[in-house]
C-alpha cells in the first residue's frame, strides 16, 4: 500500500522530509514510526497505518512535499495480492470515513467500524511507549478522536492516581540551519514563515502606531513581589493588561470575513506569544488569557516557551490564536519597527527596548522614569487609527499603574 503525507493539523498543505526511520526491507508494526517530517510549526513522526515490509522510497531527505503525496511503499506479509488488496480498499474508506466524521463532530466515531482508530502520530507514540493498545481507549475528541489526555487518563485510571497534566511532545531531530558553502536551504520553517508573512501583508492593509509607556511603576511592583518569592515577568502583566483592553475594545480580538462581509468579534481572548527559537520565529498561544490570573499566565508562558526552545509543541498548544504579542524589548530595538499580523488576525502589539530617560511632570518637574516603546500594528479595514490610540492609552494606563490590574480582575 501507499503511505502518504496526511494532514498533521492546522490545515497544513506541505511539509519537508526530515529522515526515514526505517530501510528497505524492514519489518514494521502498526503505528511504528516511518518518517519524520518538519512542518512550519512543528516536527512530526508519520507512523505505519498498519504491518508490513518497507518495499520502497517514493521521496528523499531534504524533499519538500504536499499533502496526499506517496512517501513510500509498505507490502504486507504473509497475504495473497487479493487479500491484500481487499484489506488496502478497507483502510481507504476507513480513512475517508474518519476524515468525514471530524468535520461532523455531533456523530459518534464509536458507532464507526473501521479499521483504524482517530489519533495523532504523537498521540499513538504516547500510548505505543506506554504499552497501551489505542483501539481500547475512549477518545474525548471531535468525531471520537482520541487526545493525549485520554492517554494520560487512562493510564491515571490504571495506577490510582492523578493524570499527568503536563505533556511531553515528541524530542527529534532538527533540521540543521547552519550554513553550508555560503548558501542556507530556504524550507521548512523559514519558507512557511515567508509564506504567512506574504500572505499577511498581500491581504491586510497594516497601519502601525507606535507609543510610548511608562513601566516605571511596573517594574517597582515587579520588585516588592520578588521580595514576596513571587517573581512574575513583566510580559505576563502585559498580556493580563491586553486583554483587559481586548474586552473594551473587542474590534483588535475579531475575524474580518470578507466573503460574508461580516467582522466576527471573538470572546474568548487566545494570545499568542512569538518566541525567536533556531528554527525560526514559532508563537505558542496562552488559551483565555481573559479568564486567567497573572500568576497563572506567567507559569503558561514559562512552560510553552521553554517547549518551543526545545522544539516539543504540539499542533493545540500553536493553533487557535486571536491577537499576538512580540517581546522583543530583551534583544534591543527602542524605536519599534512595523510588526506584521498574524493572518486571519487583527492586530498585533511589539514590545521594545525600555529606557530610563527625564521626563517632564504636569507640575513641570524632571523625573527619570523608565519608559518603553510598542508598536501596534492593524488591520485597517476592521479599525481606524483612532480606535487604535484609545487602545494603547487603555494599555499605557493600566501598566503605569500597575495595581489597577487587580481592581479590573475582580
Amino acid at each position: 500500500m501507499e503511505v502518504k503525507l496526511h494532514d498533521i493539523g492546522e490545515g497544513m498543505t506541505e511539509a519537508d522530509i526530515n529522515c526515514f526511520l526505517v530501510k528497505p526491507g524492514d519489518a514494521v508494526k502498526a503505528d511504528d514510526p516511518l518518517v519524520e517530517v518538519q512542518t512550519d510549526k512543528m516536527t512530526a513522526e508519520i507512523p505505519a497505518p498498519r504491518a508490513g515490509i518497507i518495499k520502497e522510497f517514493k521521496v528523499q531527505p531534504g524533499d519538500t512535499v504536499s499533502v496526499g503525496t506517496t512517501i513510500l511503499i509498505l507490502e504486507s506479509a504473509g497475504q495473497d495480492s487479493r487479500e491484500q488488496e481487499e484489506e488496502e480498499e478497507e483502510e481507504e474508506v476507513t480513512y475517508a470515513a474518519a476524515y468525514d466524521l471530524q468535520h461532523e463532530p455531533a456523530k459518534s466515531f464509536m458507532a464507526f467500524k473501521g479499521k483504524r482508530v482517530l489519533a495523532s502520530p504523537f498521540t499513538r507514540k504516547i500510548a505505543r511507549e506506554n504499552g497501551i493498545e489505542i483501539e481500547s481507549i475512549r477518545g474525548t475528541g471531535p468525531a471520537g478522536r482520541v487526545m493525549d489526555e485520554d492517554i494520560y487518563q487512562h493510564m491515571a485510571s490504571a495506577q490510582n492516581m492523578p493524570p499527568q497534566a503536563e505533556q511531553t511532545e515528541v524530542s527529534s531531530k532538527q533540521i540543521s540551519s547552519s550554513a553550508e558553502n555560503g548558501i542556507i536551504p530556504f524550507r521548512g520553517r523559514r519558507k512557511q514563515i515567508a509564506k504567512k508573512m506574504a500572505q499577511s501583508l498581500y491581504s491586510i492593509p497594516h497601519c502601525t502606531h507606535f507609543e510610548e509607556i511608562d513601566v516605571t511603576e511596573l517594574i517597582s511592583f515587579r520588585n516588592e513581589l520578588k521580595n514576596l518569592n513571587q517573581n512574575i515577568s513583566a510580559t505576563a502583566f502585559f498580556l493580563k493588561a491586553l486583554s483587559i483592553c481586548l474586552k473594551d475594545f473587542p474590534v483588535f480580538n475579531a475575524e474580518l470575513h470578507e466573503g460574508k462581509e461580516e467582522i466576527h468579534l471573538l470572546s474568548e481572548h487566545h494570545i499568542g506569544i512569538a518566541v525567536d527559537t533556531k528554527e525560526g520565529l514559532i508563537v505558542p498561544v496562552i488559551k483565555n488569557a481573559e479568564s486567567k490570573t497573572i500568576r497563572e499566565i506567567h507559569a503558561e508562558m514559562k512552560k510553552v516557551s521553554e517547549k518551543a526552545m526545545e522544539n516539543k509543541l504540539s499542533v493545540k498548544e500553536i493553533s487557535g490564536g486571536t491577537f499576538t504579542i512580540s517581546n522583543v524589548g530583551p534583544l534591543g530595538g527602542s524605536f519599534g519597527a512595523t510588526p506584521i499580523i498574524q493572518h486571519p488576525q487583527t492586530a498585533l502589539v511589539s514590545f521594545h527596548k525600555t529606557k530610563k530617560m527625564p521626563v517632564v511632570t504636569n507640575d513641570d518637574q524632571i523625573v527619570i522614569r523608565s519608559m518603553m516603546n510598542i508598536s501596534m500594528s492593524f488591520d485597517h479595514r476592521v479599525a481606524d487609527g483612532a480606535t487604535a490610540v484609545r487602545f494603547t492609552n487603555r494599555f499605557a494606563e493600566l501598566i503605569k499603574n500597575p495595581k489597577m490590574l487587580v481592581l479590573e480582575m475582580v
